[in-house]
């Protein structure tokens, strides 16, 4: 069957270059998804930006019964004329955005289209965010408040190997701080200076001593600066941090601690101040989420298989507002981010069956 499907449309999309800061690119494949969304019956709400491209939310009418919450995005981490390739064989479609997830996209679209044949499509809506893969942070507020008004929330990141729902994925926050010490001639007037690189040394080894693998917990301090000059004692330094977490305590334990380190100075007169804190918190599974996957085995006849990621989506923002959501929605693949990024042509025939079968089910009285 996979071999007979039409990718067609897909291939249009994947052609269209939709780097976040391509805001030409970002609203181009925004308008397609719009054409072809709106011939289904979609009214679309516009959230008009300047910077990044366009968020877009597409309402269908409503009706007494569960409402749905369909999530995407409309951009890609790569840049024009860096990887903009459509191609295919027996097996996989390859392309940037395939899996991540202008596939994903493809195969929401497949599942309305289903539901249309059969009459109008009721209680689905369907956001698509312009800029999830720089974080999120011009649309996360948004989804947030949009993501409260809906019982359950399909998101369409990418399948696992063995077709796995996403239930869990963890927090991420970034920090930045910046650590003020005083300038001083090293070989002269060495005592009369406070080392800044020094605090920040020791910030760095207190920080990366948070780690807690059993617990999922990882601190990394992933960029360091700082310093004039080899005979300068060092009036200034920058640690960029980011903190991965897996559960609401240990994003307790870990921040707490974590603002104690920033604010205690191991070097007399230095300082610190920090900026940043929680790009998306994390997305933990509930008694809730669980009743959901029971009832999509139902309604598929499926066995489903979950897994957890250490990686964020816009997941963990819906699961934020406590709306019962699961991620994995779109085909499987792999290579994502890379210039090999890849997804399983049987994948995609597979999920579209199978959103179809949760869609209708949904929805139906």
């Amino acid at each position: 069957m996979a071999k007979n499907y039409d990718f067609s449309e897909l291939k249009e999309l994947i052609n269209i270059n939709s780097y976040t800061k391509n805001k030409e690119g970002v609203d181009k494949n925004g308008a397609l998804m719009r054409e072809k969304l709106e011939a289904l019956g979609f009214e679309c709400e516009v959230f008009e930006r300047k910077e990044i491209g366009n968020h877009l939310y597409f309402k269908s009418k409503k009706r007494e019964g569960a409402k749905i919450l369909l999530l995407g995005h409309l951009d890609t981490v790569f840049p024009p004329m860096s990887f903009e390739e459509f191609r295919e064989d027996e097996e996989w479609i390859y392309g940037p955005g395939v899996c991540d997830m202008k596939g994903g996209n493809f195969v929401a679209l497949e599942a309305l289209r289903n539901l249309k044949k059969e009459g109008e499509i009721y209680n689905i809506d369907f956001l698509l965010v312009s800029d999830e893969e720089t974080g999120s942070d011009d649309s996360k507020e948004i989804t947030a408040k949009i993501a409260k008004n809906y019982d359950y929330c399909m998101v369409f990141e990418a399948a696992g190997k063995n077709d796995e729902l996403v239930i869990e994925r963890k927090g991420v926050a970034t920090f930045y701080i910046d650590i003020k010490g005083k300038a001083a001639h090293a070989g002269n007037d060495y005592e009369k200076g406070v080392n800044a690189n020094l605090e920040a040394a020791e910030k760095l080894i207190a920080i990366t001593e948070l780690t807690d693998l059993e617990k999922g917990t990882t601190a990394n301090v992933g960029k360091m600066e700082g310093g004039i000059g080899a005979n300068t004692i060092s009036p200034h330094a920058k640690l960029t941090v980011e903190i991965r977490y897996s559960s609401e305590s240990e994003r307790d334990r870990v921040l707490k601690e974590f603002y104690d380190i920033v604010h205690t100075s191991s070097v007399p007169g230095a300082s610190a101040s920090l900026s940043g804190g929680i790009q998306r918190d994390v997305m933990q599974s509930t008694p809730e989420q669980k009743e959901f996957i029971k009832l999509i085995e139902k309604l598929t006849g499926e066995k489903v298989l979950t897994e957890k990621r250490g990686g964020v989506s816009d997941a963990n923002i819906v699961a934020s507002v406590k709306t019962v959501v699961v991620d994995g929605f779109g085909p499987y693949g792999d290579g994502d981010h890379t210039i090999h990024e890849r997804a399983s042509k049987k994948s995609f025939i597979k999920r579209i069956d199978f959103v179809t079968k949760i869609l209708k089910g949904l929805t139906e009285f």
